[in-house]
């Protein structure tokens, strides 16, 4: 990281930290199983999203054809 570059005590004190936090980042995802499941439950939702906006979709699908047929000039005499 850094250090491959910069040859500085500082450089290869800052990889150190990023190292460090990247691997207590890891062990706080891991030791959260909720966080660890939440990707499969978001996918879940996702599903459903879609099922429930092709049906709106459907319906004013529906609904445009019904204002196409409906003249409000048929009305008057």
């Amino acid at each position: 990281m850094v250090a491959n570059v910069l040859r500085s005590p500082h450089a290869v004190g800052v990889s150190v930290l990023v190292v460090r936090a990247f691997i207590r980042l890891r062990n706080m995802v891991a030791s959260h199983a909720e966080l660890a499941k939440r990707p499969d439950g978001v996918e879940s939702k996702l599903g459903e999203h879609d099922e429930a906006i092709r049906s709106i979709v459907v319906a004013l699908r529906s609904l445009m054809n019904l204002s196409r047929s409906y003249s409000p000039m048929k009305l008057l005499p």
